[in-house]
């Protein structure tokens, strides 16, 4: 029997049609909005990149298409292989799975939306920590003040994940699920089984019971010190600029880097690294290459705080 193991293969979903977000995304996609100096994309492209991901496939508008060919290529600057697809119709998160068959293939997955935005000290580990697992689950959730609007996490007496309730007048925790979540190969079939909510849509909660109910779910907090911003309204999107804006402006670090990100994995060289600068053509973000590569060399500068 062959046991080898795959490496995991992630997803981007940034499709539909941001109508949350109309009239300025009625000529472009919500997710090459500027998020304060930077494509919204760019930012769970790099917590891909953070995880380890090499292997990524962009699902969007067919109207879209070329305009993210233009941003990101095929991956090869950042020394990672990046694949496009399209979806006709927004019909749920679980489609991605059924549109992505054949880039997925025999290996383990992980999507994140387009929209969501991860930031925190802590997050680096966790993420490995996600895709070192190779069979069941693992989501992510976050503590809000307003958890009735989302999909919400109750627990066992022993922290253990132990139902999950979608938008609930009465949340049995403050936990909630994120826009990230890492999958085994099963979620393919899982994905074909389950049918349409009564939004008559393909529900990512349907497939998260699943490995629920096999006993294979695992929920990693992301507590204090971390941020989870979903930026598909207009508040949302300015209080994300906002945050990235504040935090590059007073540590001098940028935020959602994804070339940095393969730089520090080592997929690029300094010299690479340096070329895709020149090829952005922004002064401050040159100067910004070169110093991050100097300091490097003196050891400055900690790889989680990307």
């Amino acid at each position: 029997m062959n046991l080898r193991v795959e490496r995991r293969k992630g997803i981007i979903l940034a499709g539909g049609h941001g109508s949350r977000l109309a009239p300025i995304t009625t000529a472009t996609s919500k997710q090459l909005l500027p998020v304060f100096d930077k494509p919204m994309i760019h930012y769970p492209l790099s917590t891909l990149l953070l995880a380890g991901i090499r292997e990524i496939l962009i699902i969007t508008r067919e109207e879209d298409l070329n305009s993210f060919k233009k941003l990101l290529k095929n991956g090869e600057q950042l020394g990672i292989k990046i694949e496009f697809l399209t979806q006709k119709n927004p019909d749920g998160l679980a489609q991605s799975f059924l549109i992505g068959e054949d880039f997925i293939k025999d290996s383990p997955v992980v999507l994140i939306l387009g929209d969501n935005l991860y930031h925190g000290s802590s997050l680096v580990g966790q993420l490995k920590k996600a895709n070192s697992k190779k069979t069941g689950s693992t989501i992510f959730a976050y503590p809000v003040n307003d958890p009735e609007r989302y999909g919400v996490i109750e627990f066992n007496n022993s922290g253990k994940p132990k139902n999950i309730e979608e938008k609930p007048k009465n949340p049995k925790s403050k936990y909630v699920i994120t826009g990230l979540y890492f999958f085994d190969n099963t979620v393919v079939e899982k994905a074909k089984r389950i049918k349409p909510s009564k939004r008559g849509e393909l529900e990512i909660t349907s497939i998260i019971n699943m490995y629920l109910n096999e006993n294979s779910l695992d929920v990693e907090l992301l507590g204090r010190g971390m941020a989870w911003l979903d930026t598909g309204t207009f508040d949302a999107l300015h209080q994300a600029g906002s945050y990235i804006r504040t935090l590059e402006k007073r540590q001098g670090l940028k935020i959602g880097c994804p070339e940095e990100v393969a730089w520090r994995n080592g997929w690029i060289t300094d010299h690479q690294f340096r070329n895709i600068g020149s090829d952005i053509g922004n002064k401050i973000y040159i100067e910004y290459i070169n110093q991050i590569i100097d300091d490097n060399n003196q050891n400055f500068i900690n790889k989680e705080s990307l």
